[in-house]
């Protein structure tokens, strides 16, 4: 009974698939490479990752430390990301008077590249496994001194990996704790937007569109490296250099077709693939639904104003794409994975988990715990999770609250009767550089409204006895009428306006602070928080943390024949399959490509998700897609792909068994999305922007074909060659 339990758990439909796993690059020849050649591969593992000269990882770029992937596509640090990555800097550079937003954006020559403000690339210079490293010294220790040991190792081998150079490095925690990894990089500060289509055809679709097949959606944009005159990473100057990169993908002309062999390599953020029963019934129960109804307030108020007024469009834009994008995210995992039984695969897993531990005395003493740990982690944490949801929701969806937090710190130094001087310039010089950026981007009637809104949600949905009393009185105080509360709030406080923050900055008063009701109510808030809930919920992750470190170590010694890979966290990862359509439901089947024809057959004049822009209209009636056509005359948009990724691997690369570039990975699909916690092998797919879209964008649409002339167009080649038209392999450290 026990073997056909192992048998139904971590049987070949539910582990080991091909395209499952977000692989380290480091380990292709030992885990992935004879199996990536058996579905079409023919690059050697050095030319995908390599050390000492070049190969496909360096033209892969994480930018702004894990929020989206790039990739560099010519030898002048050009590099092709997504629309909704480049998002914040369209929004930046964008007024009433340069919407570029709605108008999209190129630049025709070097000199009118937009300064991404905030942005940053970094390319990585090598991975190493330091697990032994660390884990000899946490052999023996207890729980409580586990972080400090391993904070403090981290800390020595960061800085032995980065002395002498201009380089930075992270270790990372892998297997929930069980392993551990150093990644050193080369991070460049002066990233410039180069192009992007208006949102009309970035953003096709919306909202409505959003996770879902068949989609029609050109998500790209392009932004350029920049180096100082060394070729190091400098701040953003006009006499900066683009940066060369060690390599840069060709870019492939021959289109896909179903099965071809398909690569991604990128930064996914994060998953949850070992995720107990017990977690997922929290999050779709309680967590979920929670983010799902602040977020869609938010959501609601944040729209009307956006309508009615084009100044208020341009600054919320960004901020309510960035919302948007995780509130419907949260719809469909919850649904997804109510959809595909993930709560009872979860359990069944532990079902066999533990009838394996019992099997065996010495198993029983080293993984017997590890279970039940979880489970009373998770019954502690059940008191405070609405809690907990709510203060990173609610009390942190108030833009005026989100800056009382950070003038807590100045707060702070000025408690003091004489305050320390250095101190205090430091805390003010903090609060004075987020200034400029949180008024450029902010509407405070529109806050006011945000605000009323989540302190109502906070008191109606929190239990009392976890929120303050400062609260619980403002609220008697003003008879429950949540407007007249943010009124108050608005009226008094010198956050709101940034001629009255600038001045109090001038000469901060802590009798000021302990006037103003933003500050004291997020004062208390973190109070009450710090004070009664952290520690409860810091001990219940302790315990948890524990339980899951066994249940992973376990479930890799139970099944010593599986390739294990660790979960998402926002380190390099490679992830292989197949161009693919699928059937999500019965009778139902989608093809594994669309073209501009159904861009066409969505519009929507009437609704701003689905307006087509004229200039397209004309080039698909006038069928001008010049050699971005595919072999049937017609103008390709979107392709699928089996390949696992998450969130990060945004803009990431989809490559070719030749190593060449095919697409711009932007989105999974609607079915799957329980996928973050599951793989779901028979259902999940990627959506890809087809490169000759882009191309044709580019070229056709914007009329920027200096930009297709940077670039290595491929169409024929059979293998990429070890050094492709300028590329060289190079050794990597250049300090």
């Amino acid at each position: 009974m026990l073997l056909l339990a192992f048998v139904a758990v971590f049987g070949l439909n539910t582990w080991g698939v091909a395209n499952e796993g977000m692989w380290l690059p480091m380990f292709i020849n030992r885990l992935n490479y004879q199996d990536m050649q058996k579905v079409g591969l023919k690059l050697t593992p050095e030319e995908i990752y390599s050390v000492n000269n070049s190969s496909l990882k360096d033209a892969i770029v994480m930018l702004s430390g894990g929020s989206c992937t790039a990739e560099a596509i010519s030898k002048d640090g050009l590099l092709l990301t997504n629309h909704h990555c480049a998002f914040g800097a369209i929004q930046e550079n964008s007024s009433e008077d340069h919407d570029y937003l709605t108008d999209g954006f190129w630049a025709m020559s070097r000199d009118q590249e937009l300064q991404a403000q905030g942005m940053t690339a970094s390319f990585l210079i090598r991975m190493e496994d330091v697990s032994e490293v660390i884990n000899t010294e946490l052999e023996g220790k207890s729980e409580e001194d586990r972080f400090a040991i391993i904070k403090s190792m981290s800390d020595s081998i960061r800085s032995a990996a980065t002395e002498g150079t201009h380089y930075n490095a992270s270790v990372k925690s892998f297997f929930e704790g069980n392993e551990f990894y150093l990644f050193v990089y080369e991070t460049f500060r002066d990233v410039r937007l180069v192009g992007a289509p208006p949102s009309s055809i970035g953003k096709y679709g919306g909202d409505t569109d959003n996770w879902m097949w068949p989609r029609h959606r050109g998500d790209f944009s392009m932004i350029r490296v920049y180096a100082g005159q060394d070729g190091k990473p400098a701040d953003y100057s006009k006499d900066n250099v683009p940066f060369q990169p060690r390599h840069h993908l060709p870019v492939s002309m021959k289109g896909v077709s179903q099965d071809d062999f398909a690569m991604i390599m990128g930064y996914p953020g994060s998953t949850d693939r070992y995720l107990t029963s017990f977690g997922v019934e929290m999050a779709i129960t309680k967590d979920q639904p929670a983010r799902v109804k602040i977020r869609g307030e938010k959501l609601k108020i944040w729209k009307e104003d956006m309508d009615a007024s084009a100044e208020i469009r341009i600054k919320y834009a960004s901020k309510y794409a960035g919302v948007a994008n995780y509130w419907k995210y949260f719809i469909g995992q919850t649904e997804q994975v109510k959809n595909n039984k993930v709560l009872d695969k979860k359990k069944e897993e532990e079902k066999a988990f533990t009838a394996w531990v019992n099997g065996n005395s010495d198993r029983k003493a080293k993984y017997g715990n590890a279970l039940p740990s979880v489970e009373n982690a998770y019954k502690e944490l059940d008191q405070y999770i609405i809690t907990n949801t709510y203060i990173q929701e609610a009390l942190f969806g108030s833009e005026i609250l989100v800056m009382a937090y950070r003038m807590q710190a100045l707060r702070g130094v000025l408690e003091p009767k004489e305050p320390d001087a250095m101190k205090l310039n430091q805390q003010i010089q903090s609060v004075k550089a987020r200034v400029p950026g949180f008024f450029k981007d902010y509407n405070a009637p529109t806050d006011q409204k945000v605000t009323a809104a989540m302190l109502k949600l906070l008191y109606e949905d929190v239990n009392h006895d976890q929120l303050p009393e400062y609260f619980l009185e403002m609220v008697k105080k003003n008879k429950e009428d949540f407007d007249k509360i943010a009124e108050m709030i608005f009226e008094k406080s010198v956050i709101d306006n940034q001629e009255d923050l600038e001045e109090f900055l001038s000469e901060p008063s802590k009798k000021v602070m302990d006037k103003d009701p933003a500050i004291l109510l997020m004062g208390t808030f973190l109070s009450k928080y710090r004070s009664e809930i952290a520690p409860a919920v810091q001990m219940a992750y302790g315990s948890m943390d524990q339980g899951n470190r066994l249940f992973v170590a376990g479930l890799r010694e139970m099944q010593p024949n599986r390739k294990f890979y660790p979960n998402a966290n926002s380190t390099m990862r490679l992830t292989y399959g197949q161009v693919l359509d699928y059937t999500p439901r019965d009778a139902v089947k989608y093809d594994f490509a669309t073209t501009i024809e159904g861009v066409m057959e969505k519009e929507d004049p009437t609704n701003p998700e689905f307006v087509v822009p004229e200039k397209l209209k004309d080039l698909y009636n006038k069928k001008d897609y010049g050699q971005y056509a595919n072999k049937k005359g017609e103008l390709p948009v979107c392709f699928l792909t089996n390949n696992d990724i998450t969130g990060g691997n945004s803009g990431s690369p989809v490559i070719n068994a030749n190593g060449e570039l095919i697409g711009c990975a932007f989105d999974g699909n609607w079915e799957a999305m329980s996928g973050d916690i599951f793989f779901e092998d028979q259902i999940q797919r990627t959506i890809v922007v087809d490169i000759r879209y882009v191309l044709f964008i580019v070229d056709k649409y914007a009329g920027a074909s200096h930009l297709i002339d940077e670039m290595t167009l491929a169409r024929d080649t059979k293998k990429l060659p070890a050094e492709t038209e300028g590329q060289v392999s190079l050794p990597v450290e250049r300090n």
